[in-house]
């Protein structure tokens, strides 16, 4: 079993990033069908092969920066959970039953499986040793961002909007149930699960409870932005906040309301943070503020409104923050290079981050606000050679090949999540 003495903990969009969770596209997005692809939340099919070569140009940037024992893959996690918790174990499974309307013949097989081809069967949908697919695959598995959020010293389970989504779901609780690094945070409540019906019903007029990770950012030990958007609703910020607050883990929730539209289907999609004084963004909303405010709720009751996401920050987090506009805050350009992620990047440490190569106009405006640019493939060959050492590394963007991986509609900042971040 894995080490377990490290703690989960995330104070910062910025900060070291010290652990992190990642899937590398697997076997089930294969056999995404023309006719499955939207109803799987996939705008495309694509080519896999090509996919997976460069997600792990990305995995391998950040193995580079933090190490390759603090890049977890999710479907290790899955398979250690498995291992780790039979008991736990036979829970899931009844779960996944009832949720994928499995016959009995079909939960035998599943429950005769070793832990590695169950965890392979539980992702992809697809049973090797019997040639037979039995359920559809997961393909935005590969956006970990989603399935969950550290804030703090506790752990958010999300919950996701589209039914598509719901064994991704499935999964994750049981990992933050089940797998040694999680299971003392359990013990001591710092796992809030928004599946809990209990303590998040859907309000007396219908009202779902959703909350996606991408609309989710801890920038600051006191503030948690959470978007209202197509996929995170206004009842289910209004449930999290008060549990927040009732357990002193921040003292400001900040709503940040957009326009419903899958162009923008979370905020990591019209903005993340890259530095301590740079915010990259979509100008139109973030900046002008079209269609978008901000509500601040203070843990003592009282409440501020600010017209954009720029207003709130200049006033409540840093009077010196500038912001990076993608396709240089020119149209088609901003629209564009929106579209394709230009927005969404993940930073490993304060000033250095990672997006995609297929942004001219954004990787322009990086430059002319002092910083370079690297390809990814470039980038791991000068540090292979032993000419670049990633702890020297400043002011760098790291542009990684997106070809396949941008047709799936997420960024470097959709296909991480933190557990382990800290801004000193």
């Amino acid at each position: 079993m894995p080490d377990q003495t490290w703690k989960v903990q995330s104070n910062s969009e910025i900060g070291q990033l010290l652990k992190v969770i990642i899937h590398r596209p697997d076997q089930g997005i294969g056999r995404v069908s023309p006719r499955q692809a939207e109803d799987l939340l996939f705008d495309d099919i694509v080519h896999l092969p090509k996919m997976q070569e460069e997600h792990d140009v990305f995995t391998n940037v950040l193995k580079s920066f933090l190490g390759e024992n603090n890049v977890l893959e999710v479907g290790q996690l899955l398979l250690e959970a498995l291992e780790n918790a039979p008991e736990k174990k036979k829970e899931l499974l009844s779960n996944i039953k009832h949720y994928e309307e499995l016959p009995k013949k079909d939960l035998d097989l599943l429950g005769a499986l070793n832990s590695q081809q169950l965890a392979d069967v539980l992702i992809t949908g697809y049973c090797e040793s019997e040639d037979v697919i039995l359920f559809d695959p997961i393909p935005n598995f590969i956006f970990t961002r989603d399935i969950a959020v550290t804030v703090n010293d506790h752990v958010i389970i999300t919950k996701a909007a589209k039914d598509a989504r719901y064994r991704e779901n499935l999964l994750t609780r049981f990992v933050f149930w089940a797998h040694p690094y999680f299971e003392q945070m359990h013990a001591e409540g710092k796992v809030i699960n928004l599946n809990d019906i209990d303590a998040f019903p859907p309000s007396r007029l219908g009202e779902q409870v959703s909350i996606e990770g991408g609309d989710v950012m801890m920038v600051h030990e006191d503030y948690l932005l959470i978007g209202c958007s197509e996929r995170t609703t206004d009842h289910a910020i209004d449930l999290i906040k008060e549990v927040l607050f009732s357990k002193g883990v921040v003292k400001n929730v900040v709503q940040i309301n957009i326009p419903s539209a899958r162009s923008w289907m979370h905020i990591d999609t019209l903005f993340t943070q890259v530095n301590v004084n740079h915010i990259v963004a979509y100008k139109p909303f973030v900046v002008d503020g079209k269609g978008v405010n901000v509500v601040v709720h203070r843990l003592d009751g009282s409440a501020k409104i600010y017209p954009s996401v720029k207003d709130f920050y200049v006033n409540e987090l840093n009077s010196n923050m500038e912001f990076i506009l993608s396709g240089g805050g020119e149209s088609p350009y901003q629209e564009r290079e929106q579209w394709t992620d230009g927005c969404n990047l993940v930073a490993l440490k304060p000033g250095v981050a990672v997006t995609y190569d297929r942004n001219p106009k954004t990787e322009e405006a990086f430059k002319a606000a002092g910083y370079q640019t690297i390809h990814a493939t470039d980038f791991l060959e000068q540090v292979s050679a032993g000419k670049l050492d990633p702890k020297n590394v400043e002011n760098t963007i790291i542009n990684i090949p997106s070809g396949e991986l941008s047709r799936a509609r997420g960024g470097s900042h959709c296909m991480t999540c933190p557990v382990q971040r800290i801004l000193i």
